[in-house]
């Protein structure tokens, strides 16, 4: 069916209108975000990379699980592998653009190689080209390890009290948990107006569903820790804008993919496992190369993030 201009009026006010609600949402998100960091004692990095990654992990798990539920797992697959690529080279890539990002010692050594593990595994698990229940329950089983790991750290080692800030170490403000809930729920909202808007306007484009999945729905589903990620580099607050992304990453794998393989098992493209796949893997590396030196982002690595994934994008077109 060949849409009007009311329809292609109405995908420029929800793409629009996308854009706008995501850039509120981060906002409300990192402001209270690290305020609940220092009433708890927490590092911002810690924050960024278990409650704030997971959460904003759930665009990518609804269009995983309706996609499994409705067509198949390959869907949520795509979803999966195509989002990581866009945490990576775009989020952390324009971020690192706005303000240099500084990789914490406590991300470096203790996040950073969950993540590499997690793609890794993934490249391993799916190399027969196919993700069974057994091999969900093995992401899942690998995601209760990192995130007992998490909490064991969380209880040994704080972050240091700040006697200068009246607010550190103070508890749980009701205000900071309603900003960061609020500020989710416009992240997830955003975003899915935001998909809807770009997919309907480049149909009428005339461009293939195959694109516009691996594309749109990709950088749909990375749009929550985009916003988050490139406010928190905005306000300076560089190691939540790191931790959102490796925490993301990692439960896009071990909870995303988990949860879909145990509802229908992922049969994985042999042209998926030939490009996408190993792609993650590069791509992964890459960003490890460039934090382990320095211990930060510069603007330089931020431009080659984004100059490789827009190589990536454009070897996808047709």
């Amino acid at each position: 069916m060949v849409l009007g201009i009311d329809g292609v009026t109405l995908y420029l006010i929800l793409l629009t209108s996308g854009v706008l609600v995501l850039y509120g949402g981060a906002e409300l998100v990192v402001a209270g975000a690290g305020r609940l960091a220092l009433g708890l004692g927490l590092r911002a990095a810690t924050v960024g990379v278990t409650v704030i990654a997971f959460v904003t992990t759930a665009p990518e798990l609804f269009v995983s699980v309706i996609g499994a539920l409705d067509v198949s797992g390959d869907i949520g697959f795509g979803a999966v592998v195509g989002s990581n690529i866009a945490n990576i080279g775009l989020v952390l890539g324009l971020s690192a653009l706005i303000r240099p990002l500084t990789i914490s010692e406590t991300v470096m050594r203790r996040h950073v190689p969950f993540m590499i593990f997690a793609a890794f595994l993934l490249f391993a698990l799916g190399a027969n080209g196919t993700i069974g229940r057994l091999e969900g329950g093995v992401f899942l089983l690998v995601l209760a390890g990192f995130t007992a790991y998490l909490v064991y750290y969380v209880n040994a080692d704080p972050a240091p009290v700040d006697v200068a800030n009246p607010d550190a170490n103070s508890g749980i403000a009701p205000r900071d948990v309603a900003f960061v809930l609020a500020g989710l729920v416009l992240l997830v909202v955003g975003s899915r107006w935001l998909i809807t808007g770009g997919r309907g306007i480049l149909s009428e484009m005339g461009f293939s569903d195959l694109f516009i999945g691996l594309t749109v729905l990709a950088i749909g589903t990375s749009l929550p820790e985009l916003a988050a990620s490139v406010v928190g580099a905005i306000r300076g607050e560089t190691a939540f804008s790191v931790g959102n992304v490796v925490g993301s990453n990692i439960y896009n794998i071990l909870a995303v993919l988990g949860i879909v393989a145990l509802i229908v098992p992922i049969s994985i493209e042999p042209s998926t496992l030939r490009f996408e796949l190993p792609m993650l893997v590069a791509f992964t590396v890459l960003l490890v190369a460039m934090m382990a030196y320095g211990r930060k982002l510069s603007r330089f690595d931020g431009a080659i993030l984004v100059s490789c994934y827009a190589g990536f994008i454009y070897l996808l077109l047709p």
